[in-house]
């Protein structure tokens, strides 16, 4: 379990650790490379706040007291087309020309970034220089998609209460380390049915709450400097109501509610740019610290639509949510009492 953990959070440090491809965009300097940078990571932020929503019910009947399920799954969340390319010149740039294409791929897109000049005033110098924005990992997604995990350990209260727990410690190299604690609290209502409650169907409201932190150490090989390093935070929620219709062998569930969350990214350090004087002149180097700050957010309304295939205290699921990315989410679980 605790290798199976560590492969699913590395999952994540993976996207997040390709921030250090975003070290050429400092050449943006200030403001321009803030916006660059949110631009190109935004859909990667935004799928994984939708994927740690996902995955963390498969059916509405909460346990008995003290029965419990362990549940090992994967959320791929999948970035619409639109997020697979931007525009530079839409974002208001105030330094920075399209040579060629003004459209280049984001995270989640495809094919390689588009070059980009620089022309801005350094140290009292007209200055230039140019960089090409990191390609998309589109190829490298599984099915395309913004993956999460959802590892989970879940047990029956009084009152038709379950409680869900996500925890993985602190992991990872000492290049990148990660950790995440999510939890989710479910209470059945299947009784406000009346006499309609010795049918299989079964009602729940679930709330859950998920945090995440992944730290990645540069090795400032791309562009020189000090103490690099970025830092990526996660916070998410969401609130849904549950129905499953609970057959011997068959399993039919569907949720119903609202998801959403917020991130930021940071890039840490000294960074020493190197520009070019537009006048004759030696290079000028430009020392920049803690150059990126960047915020992201993203929710709405969220519809589930599921199947679980019970064998006895082994389940198999898998369900898609209807959101601004679509989530497939699969996996299997051990369930007790």
């Amino acid at each position: 379990m605790k290798k199976l953990t560590l492969l699913c959070l590395l999952l994540l440090v993976t996207h997040v650790s390709r921030s250090q491809e975003l070290e050429s965009i400092l050449l943006a300097a200030g403001e321009d490379a803030n916006k660059l940078a949110k631009s190109y990571m935004n859909p990667a932020m935004s799928g994984l706040i939708y994927g740690m929503n996902s995955g963390w019910y498969h059916t509405a009947k909460v346990h008995k007291k003290l029965g419990f399920d362990i549940t090992i799954g994967l959320n791929a969340s999948k970035v619409p087309s639109k997020d697979e390319l931007f525009s530079i010149a839409d974002l208001g740039l105030t330094s920075i020309t399209a040579p060629g294409s003004p459209l280049t791929p984001t995270v989640a897109g495809s094919g390689d970034g588009t070059t980009l000049n620089v022309n801005a005033i350094v140290q009292g110098q007209a200055v230039t220089a140019s960089f090409d924005m990191p390609s998309g990992i589109d190829d490298d997604l599984p099915l395309g998609s913004i993956p999460t995990p959802a590892i989970q350990a879940g047990v029956g209260l009084p009152y038709k209460f379950d409680v869900m727990l996500r925890f993985v410690p602190e992991v990872g190299s000492d290049d990148a380390k990660g950790k995440l604690f999510g939890v989710g609290l479910k209470k059945e209502i299947t009784s406000i049915l009346g006499p309609l409650d010795k049918l299989p169907l079964h009602l729940s409201v679930l709330a859950a709450y998920t945090s995440m932190n992944v730290n990645y150490t540069m090795d400032g090989t791309e562009i020189p400097g000090d103490n690099q390093r970025a830092e990526f935070k996660l916070n998410s929620f969401t609130v849904q109501a549950i129905g499953s219709l609970n057959f011997p062998i068959i399993n039919v569930y569907a949720g119903l509610g609202y998801g959403g969350g917020n991130s930021t990214l940071k890039m840490l350090g000294t960074y020493d740019l190197e520009y070019t004087p537009i006048a004759s002149g030696p290079t000028i180097t430009e020392t920049v610290t803690d150059p990126l700050n960047l915020d992201f957010d993203a929710g709405g309304f969220r519809t589930t639509l599921g199947l679980r295939l019970s064998l006895g205290f082994f389940k198999i699921f898998a369900d898609y949510t209807l959101q601004e990315y679509n989530t497939l989410s699969a996996g299997i679980a051990f369930s007790f009492r």
